[in-house]
C-alpha cells in the first residue's frame, strides 16, 4: 500500500489548489448572496464557465479514459482533487466526465449520448429510486412492458440528482417480474422527448433532486443500455464510485471549517482572553483534527483499493459512512466555536450543514452502511483490520 506521489501528481495538486483558490473561493459569497435571494448560484452557464477554465488548467474527465479526452487519473487522484476542491464550501464537479455505466453505451448509443455528455452538450440523471424503494434498490417495482420493437414505462422515480435539468435519464424498470432483481431489471435510456416529466423537490440543502413522472413512454429496443436483465448490476457499479466520493468531499470541507475555526479562535476575545486559549475550544478542534484524518486515511485506503483490484466495497462503505457522521460533527463543533455569528447566514457554516445532512442518506444510508460492513465481516469474510 502506497500513497506516495509522483512529481506529476504533486504537479496536478498544486494545480488544483491554485484553480480552487483563484476561481472557486472567490464565487462563494455569490453563492451566500444567491441562496438569500432565493436563487441557485452557480447556475448552469456560470458552472460550464468554471468547469472551461478548469479545463484549460488540465482539469478535466477526471476518471475519463484518456480515449474520450479524459486524465483518467485513476481514484486515489480523484479522491485527492476531490478534498482539495471541496474546501470551496459549495458543490462543484470538473467537467469531461459522464456516468460510469454510460461506458456500456453501444457504438450508436455512445455517440447519442456518451460523447455528447461527456462534452458537457448533454445531462444526464441516474433514475433508479421510487417512491417505496429508497435503500432497498432490489425492490424497485416499476414496469417496462415490451409493444412491438418498444418498451413502454410506466411509473415514478424519487430524489433524482439532476432530473429537474436532465435532457435523458438512465431509467431502470423490471422487464421480467419471475426472474427477480439479478436477470428481471434492465436500463434504459430515455429522451426527456420521449414524454416523461419532472417536478423539483424542495430540500432544506443545495441538493435539488426532482421527481420523475413516467406515462406510457415509449423506449425504442436500441436505448437498452447494457442488454436486457442487467440494469441491477449497472446500478451497484453507479452505485459504488458515488459512496467514494462522498467522504472525500467530507473531508475537504471539514478541512476548511475547521481552518475557519482555528483562526476565529485566535481573534475572539471573552473575558480577556482568545477563546482558543480555552480548553472547552482546544478540546473542539483537536477532536476535530482527529477524527477528520481518520476518515482522510479511509477514503485514501479506499480509493487505493479500487485502484488496485476495481472492488473495494467494504473499504467504501467504511469512508462513506465515517465520512457521513464526522462532517456532521466538525461543522456543529465549529458552529459553536463562531457561536451566534456561525449561526447567521452571513457565514457559511449553517449552509454547509444543511448541506451535509443529506450525506446521511443519499448513496446509501448510515444504517445501509453498517448492515453492509456486518454481514462483509460476518458471512464474506472481510478482514480485521484491511491493511494486512
Amino acid at each position: 500500500m502506497d500513497f506516495s506521489l509522483t512529481d506529476e501528481q504533486r504537479m496536478i495538486l498544486a494545480t488544483v489548489r491554485e484553480f480552487v483558490g483563484k476561481e472557486l473561493v472567490p464565487v462563494e459569497a455569490d453563492v451566500q448572496r444567491a441562496e438569500l435571494e432565493g436563487r441557485r448560484f452557480p447556475d448552469r452557464t456560470t458552472l460550464r464557465g468554471l468547469q472551461q477554465k478548469a479545463r484549460s488548467a488540465g482539469l478535466w474527465g477526471l476518471l475519463t479514459p484518456e480515449e474520450y479526452g479524459g486524465a483518467n487519473v485513476g481514484f486515489l487522484m480523484t479522491a485527492l482533487i476531490t478534498m482539495e476542491t471541496a474546501r470551496a464550501l459549495f458543490p462543484f464537479a470538473y467537467g469531461g466526465s459522464a456516468d460510469n455505466i454510460l461506458y456500456q453505451c453501444t457504438p450508436a448509443q455512445r455517440e447519442r449520448y456518451l460523447l455528447p455528455t461527456i462534452e458537457g452538450e448533454r445531462l444526464s440523471c441516474f433514475a433508479l429510486t421510487e417512491p417505496d424503494t429508497g435503500s432497498d434498490a432490489t425492490n424497485i417495482k416499476m414496469p417496462a412492458v415490451r409493444k412491438g420493437s418498444d418498451w413502454i414505462l410506466n411509473g415514478q422515480k424519487v430524489f433524482i440528482t439532476n432530473g429537474a435539468d436532465a435532457d435523458f435519464a438512465i431509467v431502470f424498470a423490471v422487464t421480467d417480474p419471475t426472474k427477480g432483481y439479478k436477470g428481471g431489471v434492465t436500463a434504459f435510456l430515455v429522451d426527456r422527448a420521449m414524454g416523461w416529466t419532472s417536478r423539483p423537490i424542495q430540500t432544506m440543502g443545495s441538493w435539488g433532486p426532482a421527481e420523475l413522472h413516467f406515462e406510457n413512454v415509449p423506449v425504442p429496443s436500441e436505448n437498452v443500455l447494457g442488454g436486457v436483465g442487467n440494469g441491477f448490476t449497472l446500478a451497484m457499479q453507479w452505485i459504488g464510485q458515488g459512496r467514494l466520493l462522498i467522504p472525500a468531499r467530507a473531508v475537504g470541507q471539514a478541512q476548511r471549517l475547521l481552518a475557519m475555526a482555528r483562526d476565529y479562535a485566535r481573534e475572539r476575545i471573552a473575558f480577556g482572553r482568545p477563546i482558543a486559549e480555552y480548553e472547552a475550544i482546544q478540546w473542539m478542534l483537536a477532536d476535530s483534527a482527529v477524527e477528520i484524518e481518520e476518515v482522510g486515511w479511509l477514503v485514501l485506503n479506499a480509493a487505493w483499493r479500487a485502484d488496485q483490484s476495481g472492488d473495494a466495497r467494504h473499504a467504501i462503505s467504511m469512508a462513506k459512512l465515517a465520512g457521513a457522521e464526522m462532517i456532521w460533527r466538525v461543522s456543529d463543533r465549529v458552529m459553536q466555536i463562531h457561536g451566534g455569528t456561525g449561526y447567521t447566514k452571513e457565514m457559511p457554516i449553517e449552509r454547509v450543514m444543511r448541506d451535509v445532512r443529506v450525506y446521511r442518506i443519499y448513496e446509501g444510508t448510515d444504517e445501509i452502511q453498517r448492515r453492509s460492513i456486518a454481514r462483509n465481516l460476518l458471512e464474506r469474510g472481510a478482514p480485521i483490520g484491511s491493511w494486512a
